[in-house]
Order: structure tokens, then sequence, then C-alpha cells
């Protein structure tokens, strides 16, 4: 059954979206490998190829891609990393890929990208045609990266672009962790601003199967550029509030006044205190929402999850898994975040 699939190789195979596409690949019968310069530490190992390597070599690339009939392009430096490293991994890193994904006839390349390259839009819902505008190194990267997907599409290589939104499910923390935290040890979540602006996530399940779509349909539905996010989704306040109503302590999302806040961390951004990087507090107090309808149309897409269940999911299993990370932290997504400065307001809320 996997021969009939084919072969998909992962890059970023270790990471958060990485690992849960593999499981959703392995169960679809397809055969996978993994490209990620950190360990792929799962109890799948035995069912994956495991190349361990950086997508900047391009001579690893491309032994690892010369066996794949597919690709799926998810690895980046994230928003935390050096804006150094943000550029050769996620641009140069992306050259590499489709590089050797042309000269070695790979059927399609499916690229990860980011609805980071809205920038801080003045209108929603966002739709595949507004305005390209990075906030920071990551989001003009996205760009950049973007820009290289459709000079390969031109070549004759099948690129579909997915822009999701931010995403959880099991393995996420990161950011999310903060929200996890929180509520787990029986405290207030405060949020910039009132906390009444609509803010649209993604159950990563979802984006697996958007994913996988985009491997098996017809090549002239795929080979566009599709926004994919959660169809149900409240304001910041209400999603959040049902982790925190979760956790059982009886405690409140609590809104604080936007400008001042921002003010604070942009501070704490430049001394290298606060967890949270530009695009996600300069845009986390206003709405934000991208428009699905395409991926709807084109794709058949349906995405199973509401930003509330696709959160609940996900604080299920950061309190089943507690254990492995309490006293972890870095800038991947499969770890939390360092609090910083912001983790001492725990001793008011």
């Amino acid at each position: 059954m996997e021969q009939q699939r084919g072969k998909v190789l992962i890059t970023g195979g270790a990471g958060f979206l990485g690992i849960n596409l593999a499981r959703h690949l392995l169960k679809k019968g397809y055969a996978v490998a993994s490209l990620d310069i950190a360990e792929f530490d799962y109890p799948e190992r035995d069912r994956v190829e495991v190349i361990r390597g950086d997508i900047r070599d391009a001579a690893l690339v491309e032994r690892a891609v010369r066996e794949a009939d597919f690709v799926v392009h998810a690895a980046a430096a994230l928003p935390l990393y050096k804006p150094e490293d943000i550029y050769t991994t996620d641009v140069e890193g992306t050259r590499n890929v489709l590089e050797a994904a042309l000269r070695h006839g790979v059927r399609r390349v499916v690229h990860i990208s980011s609805t980071a390259v809205y920038g801080i839009p003045d209108h929603h819902p966002i739709y595949e045609t507004d305005r390209l505008e990075g906030v920071g190194p990551y989001g003009q990267a996205k760009i950049q990266a973007e820009m290289i997907c459709l000079e390969y599409r031109a070549k004759g290589l099948v690129v579909p672009i997915l822009r999701p939104k931010s995403f959880v499910g099991p393995e996420r923390l990161g950011v999310f962790a903060l929200l996890y935290d929180w509520a787990h040890t029986g405290h207030n979540f405060p949020v910039l601003g009132s906390g009444n602006n609509r803010y649209q996530l993604l159950d990563v399940e979802d984006l697996c199967e958007a994913i996988e779509l985009c491997l098996r349909l017809p090549e002239e539905r795929v080979n566009d550029t599709f926004n994919i996010g959660a169809k149900e989704f409240s304001t910041i306040k209400e999603d959040y509030q049902a982790v925190l109503d979760a956790a059982g302590h009886g405690k409140r999302v609590i809104g604080f006044p936007a400008a001042p806040a921002i003010w604070a961390l942009r501070i704490l951004d430049r001394l290298g205190l606060s967890p949270l990087y530009k695009w996600v507090y300069e845009t986390v107090s206003k709405d934000s929402y991208v428009s699905i309808e395409k991926a709807e149309r084109q794709l058949g897409f349906t995405p199973r999850y509401s930003n509330r269940e696709a959160l609940l999911r996900n604080f299920r299993w950061y309190l089943e898994n507690l254990d492995r990370f309490q006293d972890a932290s870095g800038v991947s997504h499969r770890v939390p975040w360092k609090q910083g400065a912001i983790g001492l307001l725990k001793k008011v809320f």
C-alpha cells in the first residue's frame, strides 16, 4: 500500500507539524522520510526513514530528495531565531529543496508558508490576493520563500503553497505553553486589549488533511496558493476562557490596555526579556482571520475542529505530557518558550 501512495519526504519532520504529518500520512498508506536538524525522538522512529541534517546543506538535501515522490517543505527557522539563521534557512534552504526536487523529478512540493506574510492587515477576512507585507525577519523571509516557489512553479514544478494560521495540537508548545501553564497552575490569564477581537487558529490535524489533499488531488486544482484556518472561531477571550474553564480553578481571561502593554513589550523585546516576537504582540489585540473559501472550493477542505476544540485538544495533551517538558525551554514549537519578564506577572494574577 505504501508503494501505491508513494514516498513523502518531510523537511522539518522532527518538529511539531512534522510528527503530526508523519503520523497522518502513515495512516493514509504513504511511506515517510524525515529530514531535520533535530533528533527524531518519537515512537514512530522505526516506521520513518530518518535523515539528520540541515536544509542549508545543499548536498544533503540532494541525497534526501533523490528517492522521494513528494516533498512537504515544513522546515523553517522560527521568529525567535537570529535574523541570519532565519534568512539562510527559510530562504536559501527553500531554494535548496526546490532545486533538488526539480532535478530529481519530484511530483509535488507542498510549501508550508504562513499568514505572517500578510503583516498587520487593515481589513478582514484576508484573501490570498491581498498585499504581502512581512513584519520582521521571519515575515519577510516567508514572502521571499514564496517568491522562490513561484519561480520553480514557472519552471514546471508543482508547488502548492499553504498559508496556515497559528496551529495547535499534540506536541505543540511554544507561545501556547504560556496559556496552558497559567491555566494549569491556577492563574488568571492576561491578554492585550479587551480580548473581544476575533482571532482564528487551526488544529494541526486539519492542516495535515489540507496537505494530504495537495498530494493527491489533480495537479490543476492544487498548484496554487491557499489560506488554511479554522472555520469556527470566536474572540480570544471566549476561546482562551474555555482552557481556563477546563483547568477548573475558576480563573478568568483579563484584558490589559493594549497601547501601554505593546510599548512595554517592545522594550522587553529589545532587551531580550520577552517571549513574544513582534508579529505576535502587534497583532494579538486585533482581529486576525483569513478566508478559507478558496481551499474549501478547490481542495474540498473541511476543517473538523473549531478554535476552542483545537485549544482544548492541545491542553489535554499538555497535561498528559507535563513531566516531559516541565524544565525545558527554547525557541521551537516543541518546547515552552521562556516566559521572561512576563512570568513575573503570575504573582499578581
